[in-house]
C-alpha cells in the first residue's frame, strides 16, 4: 500500500519519498485526510467546472468562481477563501498549494475592482498567508512560501492633511516575485516591489523596495544581506 501510495503522490510531486521511519496508522490517517480532500474537490463538478484532481480542505470557499482558473493538483487547505473579485481574474498553475486559513482577495470593494492574481507552477505557500491583488500579484514557478506571507500591491495617498486619509484614494503599481524564490515566514511585501528570480528573504522581513536575482534579503525594512553568486 505504501508503494502504491507513494507512486500516487509522484504524480504531483515526482521527487515525493515516504520516510523510512512513517508508521502505519500514520499512513492510514494520512490516506483518509488526502480521499476527504479529493472528494471535497469535487464539489467543483456543480459549478460546471472540472476538479483537475483539485484538493479542498474544509470550509473552502470560492468568490466570482468563473474569474478563478487552475490547473492540475490545486490543494487548498482547510479554511482557504478565494475572491477572484476583479478586472483579470486569479490563476493557479499546476500544483500549487495554499495553507490553511489563507486569504487570496483581488479586491475587497465593488467601487474600485482590482486587478489580478498570478500563481505559477509548482508554487507552496504557508499557512495563514493575505495575498492581495488589487494592483497586481504575480508569484513565479517553484516558488517556496512559509507560514504568515502578506502581499499588499496596493497604497493609500495621505499628502492633504486637510482630508481623512481613507477619502484621498489609492495608488497601484503591482507586485511581482520570481521563478525559484524561498520567502520565510512572516515576511510582508509591499506595494511596487519586484523581486528577481532566485532570491531569499529572511523570515520576518518587511520588503518596501525591489531587489534582483539571486539576492539574500533580511530586515526592517529589507536589505541586501548578500549575493548567492558570491556565496
Amino acid at each position: 500500500m505504501k508503494s502504491m501510495v507513494q507512486k500516487i503522490i509522484q504524480l504531483r510531486n515526482p521527487n515525493f519519498k515516504f520516510d523510512e521511519a512513517l508508521n502505519s496508522s500514520a499512513l492510514l490517517q494520512f490516506i483518509w485526510i488526502q480521499a476527504g480532500y479529493l472528494f471535497r474537490g469535487l464539489k467543483v463538478l456543480f459549478l460546471l467546472r472540472k476538479p483537475k484532481g483539485m484538493l479542498l480542505g474544509k470550509g473552502v470557499s470560492f468568490f466570482n468562481i468563473s474569474k478563478i482558473k487552475w490547473g492540475q493538483f490545486l490543494r487548498l487547505g482547510n479554511h482557504v477563501y478565494v475572491s477572484a473579485l476583479s478586472k483579470n481574474g486569479i490563476q493557479f498553475g499546476e500544483n500549487v498549494s495554499i495553507g490553511a486559513f489563507s486569504r487570496v482577495i483581488v479586491s475587497t470593494s465593488l467601487n474600485n475592482i482590482g486587478d489580478k492574481i498570478v500563481i505559477g507552477n509548482n508554487v507552496g505557500i504557508g499557512e495563514f498567508a493575505y495575498l492581495g491583488g488589487a494592483g497586481g500579484l504575480e508569484i513565479g514557478d517553484e516558488c517556496i512560501v512559509g507560514q504568515y506571507l502578506s502581499c499588499h500591491p496596493e497604497n493609500h495617498n495621505y499628502e492633504n492633511t486637510a482630508i481623512s486619509i481613507r477619502h484621498q484614494g489609492i495608488s497601484r503599481k503591482g507586485i511581482t516575485i520570481g521563478k525559484n524564490c524561498w520567502i520565510g515566514s512572516k515576511v510582508t511585501i509591499l506595494d511596487g516591489v519586484i523581486i528577481g528570480n532566485g532570491c531569499i528573504i529572511a523570515a520576518g522581513s518587511v520588503v518596501t523596495k525591489s531587489f534582483p536575482e539571486n539576492t539574500i534579503i533580511g530586515g526592517v525594512p529589507a536589505k541586501v544581506i548578500k549575493s548567492r553568486n558570491n556565496e
